[in-house]
């Protein structure tokens, strides 16, 4: 993992650099908050200074928002848009850098979201972060992948 200030992100793939949202289409940004990474962590005893959220090879870290609630939402950061597609699935690795860590992520949805770039652009420390829901019955529709 590499700690950027800034990033460009594209809808076709994704942050600029990671191969995994070219591959993925559904989950091109996975967004961790602060929050629910410093309370899974403390579930394991440890914290910030222990374990990093880069650990959780999540793309983007926000600050006071909760995205477990975005799921089906439309969020807008800085220049980008992105399509909440679901809950981000913690992998085993997560139990490579702590015993429990993994339970401590499934746990309401700490592990955070991932997102579909619908409109790509630049995202930076400090950008805004906007949501908007979709309404029912509004919600695209199409095959999986």
């Amino acid at each position: 993992m590499e700690l950027l200030t800034n990033a460009s992100i594209s809808t076709a793939a994704g942050v600029e650099g990671d191969y995994k949202g070219a591959k993925y289409p559904r989950r091109q940004i996975t967004i961790l908050a602060i929050e629910d990474w410093e309370r899974a962590i403390n579930d394991v005893g440890s914290t910030l200074d222990d374990l990093p959220w880069h650990l959780r090879r999540a793309n983007i870290l926000i600050e006071g928002w909760d995205p477990a609630k975005t799921v089906g939402s439309l969020v807008t950061i800085g220049d980008i848009h992105l399509e909440v597609t679901g809950l981000t699935t913690p992998c085993s690795r997560m139990e490579e850098i702590a015993s429990g860590l993994l339970k401590a992520l499934w746990k309401d949805g700490r592990g955070g979201i991932t997102c579909r770039v619908t409109k790509g652009g630049v995202v930076s420390l400090g950008d805004y972060i906007a949501t908007s829901k979709v309404a029912p019955g509004k919600v695209p529709r199409r095959l999986p992948g």
